[in-house]
C-alpha cells in the first residue's frame, strides 16, 4: 500500500491465510498474524509471463514470551490467476498509472495533456516507449501470476526434511500427473504419523514421491543446526563471516539488515 509510485506489478498488497492444519493444538496455538507476516513480508505480489516466477525458500522463528520457540519453513511459489475480476482490477490499475506517468512527463516538459504529442520531446518519447513495452500489463496478451505460499511449522529446526517435503509437495501440486494418492493423505501423514525423531536417532520418512531423513542430536551433542553454511559465506563474505563471529565470541551485539 506504501509504494504506489511504482507500478501495479511491482507493488505489494495484502496477503492472508487461507488455510490451515490442523484448526488447533494445545501447546501449540496457532498465531494467524505472524505467520501471515512472516511468510509474505513484502506482502502479496504479481507476475507475468514475462517475471521470474522461480519458487523461493525461507525460514523463520516465533519466539514466544516463555523463551520457547516455533520453526516456519515456507515455498513461495506464483499460480495463475484465475479471476477475470483481479485481471480487470490490474488492468485498470495499469491504466491509472500509466496516465499519472503521462502527466508527470508533460508537466515537466511544460505542455497540457491535449498538446502531448505534440510538445514531448524525442528523449521523452523515447522513455515513456519503454516505460510502455517493459512496465505494462494487457489483459489480451499477458498472463498474470500471484504468489502463494506453502509452510510448515515445527518443533525443532527440522531444515533440509522441511525443504525436501514442501518442494516435493510443490512438484505434486502443480504437476500434469497426479501424484500416486491424494494430497490431503501426505499432509495428514506428515501432520499425525510422522513423529519426532528422539535425541541421538534418525527417522526416515516419506514424502509425495521420496523418502525423507532427518536426525536430531543427543543430549550430549551440539544442539541441531539443518543450516546450511555455504549460503552464509555466499551471502556475507569470509571477511564478514570472521567479523560476525568475532564479535560473537567477544559478546558484542549484532544486528544484520536483510531485504
Amino acid at each position: 500500500g506504501e509504494n504506489f509510485d511504482q507500478s501495479p506489478l511491482r507493488r505489494t498488497f495484502k496477503s492472508k491465510v487461507l488455510a490451515h492444519y490442523p484448526q488447533n493444538i494445545e501447546w501449540n496455538p496457532f498465531d494467524q498474524d505472524a505467520v501471515n507476516m512472516l511468510c509474505m513480508p513484502k506482502g502479496l505480489s504479481f507476475r507475468t509471463q514475462a517475471d521470474n516466477r522461480d519458487p523461493q525458500l525461507h525460514s523463520f522463528i516465533i519466539t514466544r514470551e516463555d523463551g520457547s520457540r516455533t520453526y516456519g519453513f515456507v515455498l513461495t511459489f506464483y499460480e495463475e490467476v484465475t479471476s477475470k475480476q483481479i485481471c480487470t482490477a490490474m488492468q485498470t490499475l495499469y491504466q491509472m498509472h500509466n496516465a499519472e506517468q503521462y502527466s508527470s512527463v508533460c508537466a515537466s516538459s511544460s505542455c497540457s495533456m491535449d498538446s502531448l504529442a505534440s510538445s514531448i520531446d524525442e528523449g521523452d518519447a523515447t522513455s515513456l516507449a519503454k516505460l510502455q513495452r517493459y512496465n505494462s500489463y494487457d489483459i489480451s496478451r499477458d498472463t498474470l501470476y500471484v504468489s502463494k505460499c506453502i509452510c510448515l511449522i515445527t518443533p525443532l529446526p527440522f531444515m533440509q526434511a522441511c525443504k525436501k517435503f514442501l518442494i516435493q509437495l510443490y512438484k505434486a501440486v502443480t504437476s500434469q500427473q497426479p501424484p500416486p494418492l491424494p494430497l490431503e493423505s501426505y499432509i495428514h501423514n506428515i501432520l499425525y504419523e510422522v513423529p519426532l525423531p528422539p535425541p541421538g536417532r534418525s527417522l526416515k520418512f516419506y514424502g509425495v514421491y521420496e523418502p525423507i531423513i532427518c536426525q536430531r542430536p543427543g543430549p550430549n551433542e551440539l544442539p541441531l543446526s539443518d543450516y546450511p553454511l555455504r549460503e552464509v559465506f555466499e551471502l556475507l563474505g569470509l571477511e564478514n563471516l570472521v567479523q560476525v563471529f568475532t564479535c560473537v565470541l567477544l559478546e558484542m551485539q549484532i544486528l544484520l539488515y536483510s531485504q
